[in-house]
């Protein structure tokens, strides 16, 4: 691989836009460069969660899916070159399908928290179920590949999945919402 990023400061930004690989400049703020702050957002927190301890499965899971955040920057930044497609959802679901067949049945509804990994895990999957949010923002004003929704969709679900598993690796229980209160 080349040289991509010869320079790191291009003062471009300065205005306060950003460049998008189509070359248009967009503020800072617009919905576009919102989502694709929250996508590297989320690949920011899955990094903090492969720093934890876990099995070479689940890292390298965790991994190919960094890289698919990148792809999924990659075609907000260029919409007109799709990068995700259904392939990658469906190894979310097989994903989802695999570790969640290792998991007893819910009987409670969850909350956040457990061992470490877990917690961060749980962080991931919020931050994912924002970018999402502003994904169908964007949408709601210029055309988004569906295959990214189903994309960010799936992963939230697997990243709750992979909370309890990694809970249930830790030999950490399940911390559970007690119901509402009666007093």
């Amino acid at each position: 691989m080349g040289h991509r990023l010869s320079r790191i400061v291009t003062r471009t930004g300065d205005d306060g836009s950003t460049g998008l690989a189509d070359g248009r400049r967009l503020p800072k703020h617009h919905v576009r460069i919102t989502a694709l702050g929250e996508v590297d957002e989320l690949n920011g927190f899955l990094g903090l969660l492969l720093s934890e301890p876990m099995d070479a499965a689940l890292r390298a899971l965790l991994t190919e899916i960094q890289n698919d955040l990148f792809d999924l920057g990659a075609e907000l930044a260029l919409p007109q070159r799709p990068q995700v497609d259904e392939a990658h959802v469906a190894r979310l679901d097989e994903a989802i399908a695999a570790y969640n067949a290792a998991l007893p049945p819910l009987k409670e509804f969850v909350l956040p928290g457990g061992s470490r990994a877990a917690a961060l895990a749980h962080v991931c999957r919020s931050v994912c179920r924002r970018a999402e949010r502003s994904l169908t923002r964007l949408q709601a004003e210029e055309p988004v590949s569906p295959q990214l929704l189903r994309y960010l969709n799936r992963l939230s679900d697997l990243l709750f999945v992979l909370a309890r598993s990694l809970n249930r690796a830790a030999g950490q229980p399940e911390p559970c919402w007690r119901g509402p209160s009666k007093t």
